[in-house]
């Protein structure tokens, strides 16, 4: 079966009987399908200045023919969108062409590794095989199943993974582009899916190079959102420079890292004790085990605290240091009267990947699926400049915004203690005008026990308060703000975000709220079956750049889409 000629493979989706499962929203997931053409129902008022089209990413199709993945992030990836214009909706979705996705469908059947899934071109090879082919994946070719989230890079938009590959994407169409490799530009293996943009556009990420030249490091690269004028039509990416690196503690076992932290001067690196087996994962491929298999958190170690002076490009000297933690998503960082202070959605343990295995998320989900350690946000505080005279066990912290601490030791070590914020939240958003600055609203999901989300939570920092917007059959996916035009409040704005209906009689829906007072503006309901997934952005009309054309009909055709009915 070609990559292309699928269209009776999409239908006969739809035919599957999802009645028996009691999470028929979730377990539909593995059955997901493209988007043929759904019908909106609107209701409320959407803003007139909002335009533009919010872009999400997630995992998707996770049965290919008999073959079926093992974890809910192996998923194929299924790009959807939702462009808002004129009071109206339109939605459209699409799979990444990626070529994971090629080689799986072509084959009908997994022929593709992913995190949590193993997976072998010839199934009837034996041992023998297998070994010849084993040098190979010492260092496996990672796949290109970039279901993450959306990068902007210059004028173009990406979609990402943790791999060294990223997927050009049309953001009108959800065509799938050219694939591109890190390591032409960059010596990365890894990298996160989570970049940083300053106020020029340019984008500042991370990535792991293993064992390059005799050591593994953690590496900060920078893209410059234009080229040269003497480079003009040429790719950002071709610029792209080291900005610093830090070498690993541990040749053979990395931390894994989902996001990092940025201030206006300085980088924030959390080196956790949350670890990749370099050993383990050489010999995978031959063991048949998978690459999550790889990882492992190490409890009795500690989670180092690097900091970046990106003036001078290289790490302050003094060594930081906390509990042995796992953190996946930072909030925001920024500096204060000497001090820097970052705010992260921590975990006391790795629990969290377990939980997400597909042989769980079965009728005993709410018993299987229940949380070891609860996600909170946690704030700490560095000093900058440390007091060699100050004496042993002493408070370098003397702000009085926080209880944040951190406690001389010898050997010129500074234990960091945080300031417990908020319990049960995740996929945190900001107002990204105040990335790497003093900020006031965190944006996110609020998680308890359950790692799925059941509200939306607007925390205030500063007052310790926060709002809700919940219903009941209700799963949001990631609250994403945008500002309202020339706004001068950091919550002056609407939040976005696809909600996920476990009630098969309810339509699931994209949710607008107004930002301030968390009230309901508009929803536009969507008659399909619409998954829950990762990540993503908004781009408004304002950013389509002028000089590109606009879709010709043929463009228009393929990519289906609907626009919202008149408001009800």
């Amino acid at each position: 079966m070609s990559a292309e000629g699928m269209s009776g493979y999409y239908e006969s989706c739809w035919d599957r009987d999802l009645s028996s499962f009691p999470w028929p929203r979730l377990i539909a997931f593995w059955l997901r399908c493209e988007n043929r053409k759904p019908l909106f129902l609107l209701t409320g008022r959407i803003p007139p200045w909002l335009q533009g089209t919010l872009l999400r990413n997630g995992p998707g199709m996770h049965t290919v023919g008999e073959t079926r993945y093992n974890h809910w992030f192996d998923g194929l990836a299924l790009l959807h969108s939702f462009t808002i214009r004129d009071g109206e909706v339109c939605y459209r979705s699409k799979y990444l062409r990626s070529d994971t996705y090629k080689a799986n469908i072509e084959a009908n059947r997994i022929v593709v590794s992913e995190f949590g899934t193993m997976a072998y071109p010839d199934p009837c090879k034996n041992i023998f095989s297998k070994a010849f082919s084993y040098l190979s994946h010492t260092i496996p070719d990672f796949t290109d199943n970039c279901l993450i989230n959306i990068m902007k890079c210059g004028e173009d938009f990406y979609a990402t993974t943790e791999t060294n590959y990223i997927r050009k994407i049309n953001p009108q169409t959800l065509e799938t582009l050219e694939k591109v490799d890190y390591r032409k530009y960059v010596a990365v293996n890894l990298a996160t899916a989570h970049p940083h943009y300053d106020a020029a556009g340019n984008v500042l990420n991370m990535g792991t190079s293993i064992m390059d030249k005799g050591k593994t490091r953690y590496v900060v690269f920078r893209i410059p959102a234009a080229v040269p004028e003497d480079k003009k039509g040429t790719n950002p990416l071709k610029h792209t420079e080291v900005f610093c690196s830090i070498t690993s503690r541990s040749l053979l076992s990395p931390s894994y890292y989902h996001s990092f932290g940025v201030t206006e001067n300085h980088i924030v690196f959390l080196e956790q004790p949350f670890k990749l087996d370099i050993l383990k994962m050489s010999t995978a491929y031959i063991r048949g085990a998978n690459w999550a298999s790889c990882l492992a958190f190490h409890k009795e170690d500690k989670t180092y605290i690097h900091v970046i002076d990106q003036r001078t490009r290289k790490p302050l000297p003094t060594k930081f240091y906390t509990d042995p933690m796992v953190v996946f998503h930072h909030v925001n960082a920024y500096e204060e009267d000497g001090c820097l202070l970052f705010d992260v959605i921590t975990y006391e343990d790795s629990s969290l990947y377990e939980l997400f295995y597909l042989a769980n998320l079965n009728q005993d989900f709410e018993e299987n699926c229940r949380l070891t350690s609860i996600p909170t946000l946690r704030r700490f505080a560095v000093p900058l400049g440390v007091d060699k005279n100050a004496e042993v066990g002493s408070n370098l912290i003397k702000l009085t915004s926080t209880t944040a601490k951190a406690l001389k030791e010898k050997d010129d070590q500074v234990y960091c203690q945080p300031e417990l914020l908020y319990e049960g939240l995740e996929l945190p958003r900001i107002n990204y005008a105040h990335n790497g600055k003093r900020y006031r609203y965190v944006f996110a999901a609020e998680v308890q026990w359950s790692p799925i989300p059941t509200k939306i939570l607007k925390y205030d920092v500063l007052t310790k308060s926060s709002l809700k917007w919940g219903q009941e059959h209700c799963w949001p996916a990631e609250p994403l703000f945008v500002p309202t035009p020339g706004a001068q409040d950091e919550d002056d704005g609407i939040i976005l975000s696809a909600i996920v209906s476990t009630d098969p009689q309810k339509l699931p829906f994209l949710l607008i709220l107004d930002a301030k007072s968390f009230t309901e503006l508009a929803r536009a309901s969507i008659d399909v079956e619409m998954h829950l997934d990762l990540h993503g952005l908004f781009i408004p009309d304002t950013e389509w750049d002028a000089r590109k054309p606009a879709l010709s009909q043929e463009e228009r055709d393929r990519a289906p889409d609907s626009c919202g009915a008149p408001q009800a």
